[in-house]
């Protein structure tokens, strides 16, 4: 299920941005993420407080309408444990968050098949290093993946900690990635900052946890409907 890639010199806002709601629990927050308009629900199967237990996580999705995509969030795991827990509760999509090695993702895609695969990087660690050599080592790597997700990472946490990364200083890795594979941001998104977000990165996608939260692991109607909202903003004043 790879992703469209956008043609070289087109501009981006063309295209609407792929929202995705992450860390679904119950399925009253994947009914409502649905009719806010977001493009695909996450599911952490990983050490977490927004955890989804695999056999909830099933009934969720079997009540889901089709067209909506349902992504995996997997820390560390071997494919084959991604793959096997990915054909029980139904997924369209992987998530890799963890530190899994660029030289272990043709593996993936294998036994993954056409499953839609996206791999983790935390700007907070591209920036200390520089950018090089781990994120070239994940875009030689290209042709097993779908996209590359820029978190924040902070130490001992690496996702929904709702602190956005250094915008600016990114902005480089994010065009590097851009240049060869689509690029989802997340990291501290909320319906004040996400309009600001696409216009400076103009990314294939953006990732919402704590944004759209009224209290970990349950998520705001209100904040879901803003968030959509303020994604399709953008898209409106870049088409008048």
């Amino acid at each position: 299920m790879l992703l469209s890639r956008v043609p070289r010199g087109e501009h981006r806002l063309l295209t609407m941005t792929w929202v995705k709601i992450c860390a679904i629990t119950n399925l009253y927050d994947g009914r409502a993420s649905v009719a806010s308009g977001a493009n695909a629900l996450g599911f952490i199967f990983a050490p977490s407080t927004r955890r989804s237990e695999v056999r909830t996580a099933a009934e969720i999705i079997a009540a889901l309408p089709a067209g909506i995509e349902k992504i995996g969030v997997f820390v560390n795991e071997t494919p084959e444990h991604v793959a096997e827990i990915s054909l029980q509760v139904g997924l369209t999509g992987c998530q890799l968050h963890g530190a899994e090695p660029a030289t272990e993702l043709p593996k993936y895609r294998r036994v993954l098949g056409s499953c839609k695969l996206i791999k983790t990087l935390q700007a907070s660690e591209l920036l200390a290093k520089g950018g090089d050599p781990q994120l070239q080592a994940y875009l030689d790597m290209a042709g097993s993946i779908d996209a590359i997700l820029l978190d924040s990472g902070v130490p001992g946490n690496l996702g929904g900690t709702g602190v956005p990364f250094d915008w600016e200083r990114a902005l480089p890795i994010v065009q590097g990635i851009k240049a060869v594979l689509p690029v989802i941001i997340a990291g501290g998104l909320t319906a004040g900052n996400v309009g600001q977000a696409i216009r400076l990165f103009e990314p294939w996608g953006v990732d919402v946890v704590s944004g759209v939260e009224r209290e970990t692991g349950r998520k705001d109607e209100g904040k879901l409907r803003s968030f959509v909202a303020a994604v399709q903003a953008v898209h409106t004043v870049a088409r008048a």
